[in-house]
């Protein structure tokens, strides 16, 4: 997605907001907000002009569900977005999310049973129908491999069984949490060992037409160690696909092995939805936040999902918990997070991304002032700075050079000391601004790249702009290119400086030298 820089992308998530604005140069400056947006498409949202809503409202990532609706109808979605993206003229990501093998109830009489506590339920063997005493399941095997006391959990956690007497083909169950469960609601097994595979057969399906339409991400749901997610990988790189692998941290086991799972993902995605089930609801906050600090050790970007701004469903406002685990997940180091039902089938979808993004920008002004202080306190000390310079992460993204990991680092101190505007980095294939987003750095960044796909999936990289443009040792031409960019978006003004990490004389994929131009 090239851009010529008399006619720049226009950036929908740029506002006037003077206070932002650094000590050089002079003029307006944009609103930069730096954590990503996930939104999921559903009903309420898939139309076109929702679409270009919900672009307009900040969104970069957009989520197609593969748990409902047809390939045929997510390949509708996808055209919208993409023809949204390229009238708005900014890269927007699509992620294709595997429902994997999760298991449900079938459908119930009259949609809705309401669980009694103390009564006795059976969990039968079969596809036939449900009565209020008796629910199908959509996992044949599932009264073979549940034992006396295995829990089974339904409705996301709003009812609990127990199992009390396994039959031929049905598991009788007590009620030990009363509450109303809907068809084809999920059912969770914490702490049961199933022998169904990662991918299910309609896993495959979506996974081979994910690769075919050329979508951004594909995320692995309820994964259980790093060998499902390379599997994964194999399946799209052996039909043409460069998508990036999502694991979603669903079960026990991956949190087990998160070292493993992280370092084979492209992507991690904190689901807290069936993972608050999972495991005890009590431990989810510190999970989370051991998941999100694997994902800074191994350069990975993180993305947090599920019930972010779940009362926005109905209502304009957020709940102040909701507003506050945002921001909380913000602090952690989440790169992204990710609204489900809110934009699916909520009633404001556009309002929820808007609220989404406003909580982001205060979180991160504070997060900023904090680190900007930071650095003071580190040139006062050399001794300190040397220390913090020091650590490293345990592995380097796929295809980047630790000549180029290490020239990142150095421009990001040296924009903080010369009061950039702007961090520049030039990828073909994106690992250099994962390099720079991982760092935190206060000074926004542009990455450059003239394939789009990489351009789609730099939208999800925290603190990161993606701009089309050709990538070549031509520093002056790419200087030209981003200054006139940033001078139409109001991201540049006379005075401003630019630090751009390019190569020279370094071969393919490698990044040398760091340069400061003030424009």
């Amino acid at each position: 997605m090239s851009a010529s820089p008399t006619d720049p992308p226009r950036d929908s998530r740029a506002q006037p907001d003077a206070a932002a604005r650094p000590a050089t140069g002079s003029g307006a400056d944009p609103v930069i907000v730096r954590t990503k947006i996930v939104a999921t498409v559903g009903p309420a949202s898939r139309g076109e002009e929702a679409l270009r809503g919900l672009v307009a409202a900040g969104v970069d990532v957009f989520r197609l569900n593969m748990a409902h609706g047809s390939p045929a109808e997510h390949e509708e979605t996808l055209g919208r977005i993409r023809a949204v993206s390229r009238e708005a003229g900014r890269p927007v990501g699509v992620l294709v999310d595997l429902a994997g093998p999760k298991i449900r109830l079938g459908d119930l009489p009259g949609g809705t049973v309401e669980c009694v506590e103390g009564t006795r339920i059976r969990l039968v063997r079969g596809t036939g129908p449900s009565t209020a005493e008796a629910f199908t399941v959509t996992y044949d095997r599932l009264v073979d491999e549940l034992a006396k006391g295995d829990p089974v959990i339904l409705a996301d956690g709003s009812v609990a069984l127990e199992v009390e007497e396994r039959q031929p083909d049905a598991l009788v169950c007590r009620v030990v949490q009363g509450g109303s469960v809907r068809s084809r609601q999920g059912v969770n097994l914490p702490g049961v060992r199933l022998s169904i595979a990662a991918m299910t057969a309609a896993d495959w399906r979506h996974a081979e037409w994910a690769a075919g339409a050329g979508v951004d991400f594909v995320s692995l749901s309820f994964v259980r160690s790093a060998d499902e997610v390379r599997l994964l990988k194999e399946l799209l790189r052996a039909r043409g696909s460069a998508a990036r692998v999502v694991a979603k941290i669903e079960k026990p086991e991956a949190v087990a092995a998160m070292d493993a799972v992280c370092a084979a993902a492209d992507v991690v995605m904190v689901a807290r939805g069936d993972l608050g089930v999972e495991i005890d609801v009590a431990e989810m906050p510190i999970v989370q936040k051991r998941i999100i600090r694997t994902c800074q050790r191994f350069q990975k970007p993180v993305i947090v999902a599920t019930q972010m701004l779940e009362s926005m469903q109905h209502s304009r406002r957020p709940t102040r918990a909701e507003a506050t685990d945002v921001a909380n997940a913000i602090l952690d180091g989440a790169d992204a997070c990710m609204l489900s039902g809110e934009t699916a089938i909520g009633a404001h979808p556009e309002a929820a991304v808007r609220m989404m993004r406003r909580i982001a920008r205060a979180t991160e002004s504070q997060y900023l002032a904090d680190r900007r202080v930071s650095i003071e306190e580190r040139q006062r000390a050399p001794w300190l700075s040397a220390a913090v310079e020091a650590a490293q992460p345990e592995s380097l993204p796929e295809g980047l050079h630790p000549i180029t990991q290490a020239v990142v680092d150095g421009a990001g101190r040296i924009a903080a000391d010369v009061g950039a505007r702007l961090v520049v980095v030039a990828s073909h294939t994106g690992a250099t601004a994962i390099a720079r987003s991982k760092r935190r750095g206060a000074v926004p960044t542009v990455g450059v790249s003239d394939c789009e796909a990489t351009l789609r999936q730099m939208a999800l990289y925290w603190g990161v702009t993606p701009l089309g443009g050709t990538v070549s040792n031509d520093v002056e031409a790419l200087l030209a290119h981003v200054t006139a960019w940033g001078l139409a978006a109001g991201r540049l003004a006379a005075g401003d400086r630019v630090v751009l990490v390019s190569g020279f004389g370094f071969g393919t994929g490698g990044h040398n030298m760091a340069l400061v131009r003030e424009v």
